[in-house]
């Protein structure tokens, strides 16, 4: 017997209430598995060329910084 078929006659032998139980544990398993596959790993220098400009003192220290350095 194929798995959904298994299933589906499990599913049906229960009463509502574990029925719907069923229900929100598939949802649970259905969001997990997108959240994971959702997320793509960023690769190092992917933004390289990016940024068009950047000011020439942009690696000076900022003057609200000043007392404590």
């Amino acid at each position: 017997m194929a798995t959904d078929q298994l299933l589906l006659k499990e599913f049906n032998k229960l009463p509502a209430s574990l029925q719907q139980e069923v229900l929100d544990f598939v949802g649970y398993l259905s969001s997990k598995y997108k959240t994971k596959r959702s997320v793509p790993k960023r690769k190092a220098g992917s933004m390289k060329g990016l940024v068009s400009y950047i000011s020439d003192d942009f690696n000076a220290p900022l003057e609200d910084f000043k007392e404590y350095m």
